[in-house]
């Protein structure tokens, strides 16, 4: 009789999280998992789509034993076994973010037994979700400092309701992740990004989009937002949103809006502006979509690591309780003037296949 670890997937955020970080670290300790109470609170309970398919793409790169897998289950059992390189494609069929199908399969790719390639399927700009830009211009230099890396091709874009988008991920295995250590900010060396159309509406929302962005950014700072309309043939369907990104000397932040009816592009670029702005203030060495993020990484790296950030979120609350009971390993949050410090001592989790360099 296989002992399984019981995680209730109501505490907390009560979502997608609780799956996500369950099943990477399920299949990256070789736990099995039993996760109860999926998504009970949600207006649609149990696993959609884009957790199904996260779920089902991990299961294959580790040739788990699955049980539970439907569309509105509440309950499924997880028996990983090893973690196998290849080509591996996952398809929502819906608008579901392909950004959170590389949250739950890349650290699992990243110690894997050899090089793995992904072609991801759903939509590449979702709302309450990453956009899959801020992924490759934000969240890949923070990989990149945990010592891992993915490459990325967007071969089309997928918007609410149809989906339809396509991404294809490679991904090196590494030997182990080192600690990382983003205690200061740093002095701000660029700011930029991408602000784009999509469809039948008109290039120059995308250029309203840029220009509501840089009034709330202001900081007397050269902001460098590409500004354009989506070849029809990449993305026929309608939609605008603005992906932003600031360097510093030390680290890298983000912020992502997307249009919606009713908000005027300005507002939809303000709004994204205003939010690099606000953790720009913050003196945070991360942003609320990374926060979250860099939780895993860090329980997996080897030594000490210590991150300047905002309060943390829910999702980050629920990513260190997870990680807490999975990998056993201790979380400490500390106020530091007006931000706070996370702290953990990772696992140095070693990928036998893999040889050290």
């Amino acid at each position: 009789m296989v002992h399984m670890q019981e995680i209730d997937g109501s505490v907390l955020e009560g979502g997608g999280q609780i799956l996500r970080m369950s099943i990477s670290l399920s299949a990256l300790l070789n736990i099995p998992v039993r996760v109860t109470n999926i998504r009970v609170g949600r207006k649609k309970p149990g696993l959609a789509a884009q957790h199904l398919k996260g779920i089902q793409l991990v299961a294959n790169m580790c040739q788990a034993e699955l049980k539970g897998a439907f569309i509105g289950s509440t309950k499924i059992e997880f028996t990983p076994r090893k973690i196998r390189g290849g080509h591996y494609v996952a398809d929502t069929q819906t608008a579901g973010s392909i950004s959170l199908l590389i949250q739950v399969a890349l650290p699992v790719a990243l110690f894997a037994d050899g090089p793995t390639t992904m072609d991801l399927k759903g939509g590449t700009n979702a709302d309450m979700a990453p956009q899959i830009d801020y992924m490759d211009m934000v969240f890949r230099k923070i990989l990149n400092k945990f010592g891992g890396d993915f490459s990325m091709q967007i071969l089309t874009r997928g918007y609410f309701p149809h989906g339809g988008g396509h991404v294809r991920v490679e991904v090196s295995p590494v030997n182990m992740l080192q600690s990382i250590n983003l205690m200061d900010r740093g002095e701000i060396e660029d700011i930029g990004g991408i602000s784009f159309v999509a469809g039948n509406l008109p290039v120059k929302f995308a250029y309203q989009m840029a220009d509501g962005a840089k009034h709330e950014i202001g900081l007397n700072q050269r902001i460098n937002i590409k500004s354009y309309k989506e070849d029809g043939s990449m993305a026929p369907d309608n939609c605008n949103g603005i992906v932003l990104s600031c360097s510093t000397s030390s680290c890298v932040l983000g912020a992502c809006g997307l249009g919606s009816r009713g908000v005027s592009p300005g507002e939809v670029g303000g709004s994204a502006g205003k939010m690099l702005r606000e953790v720009i203030d913050t003196g945070a060495c991360v942003d609320t979509h990374a926060q979250d993020q860099v939780i895993l990484y860090m329980c997996l790296a080897s030594g000490l690591s210590s991150v300047r950030s905002g309060s943390p979120t829910l999702h980050t609350q629920t990513a260190i309780h997870i990680a807490e009971t999975l990998a056993k390993v201790k979380f400490e949050i500390k106020s530091d003037g007006e931000q706070d410090v996370i702290k953990c001592t990772g696992i140095g989790l070693i990928n036998k296949s893999i040889p050290d360099e």
